[in-house]
């Protein structure tokens, strides 16, 4: 088995939404990002390359590549999925906790265990989206910004 951890952050700019686990979230915000910001999956693809020593997910999509413009973060999500059953593991599960004051994440929650479960082809009970707050400290405390962890457990295949 092995274990990896992430963590991502954005901070807030124009935008009416945010992307958090694969979901639109409407905000009064968006994020200031290359790709679509999602801190919930890039957090999520750090923990994956991480397990395994991969490196990042800016070495695997870098924001310097025109490519990733606005990309779904699904898309990367994916990718690491793929690069993991490349060398004979699966994710056992995964734990992500989102850090904001705002948006709400519990009533999207479900909805982004259910993508994340969907992209990975693992059973929902296999994946937790929770967050919390940073009692007003902090950039995310202010609402300057968004930020995520996340864990996961990589099993043999």
């Amino acid at each position: 088995m092995r274990i990896g951890q992430g963590y991502d952050v954005h901070a807030f700019g124009d935008g009416d939404h945010v992307m958090l686990g694969g979901v639109r979230v409407p905000h009064e915000r968006g994020v200031l990002a290359h790709s679509d910001g999602d801190v919930v999956l890039h957090a999520l693809c750090d923990a994956m390359l991480g397990a395994l020593a991969l490196g990042d997910i800016g070495r695997h999509f870098p924001p310097s590549d025109e490519r990733w413009r606005g990309a779904d973060s699904r898309r990367f999500l994916r990718h690491c999925n793929e690069l993991i059953a490349q060398r004979g593991y699966r994710v056992g599960n995964a734990d992500v906790t989102v850090v904001c004051e705002r948006p709400k994440v519990g009533p999207h929650a479900q909805a982004m265990r259910e993508a994340i479960a969907a992209d990975l082809g693992i059973d929902l009970d296999a994946v937790s989206v929770k967050a919390t707050t940073s009692e007003k400290l902090g950039f995310t405390g202010r609402g300057e910004g968004i930020a995520a962890t996340a864990i996961c457990l990589l099993v043999p295949l």
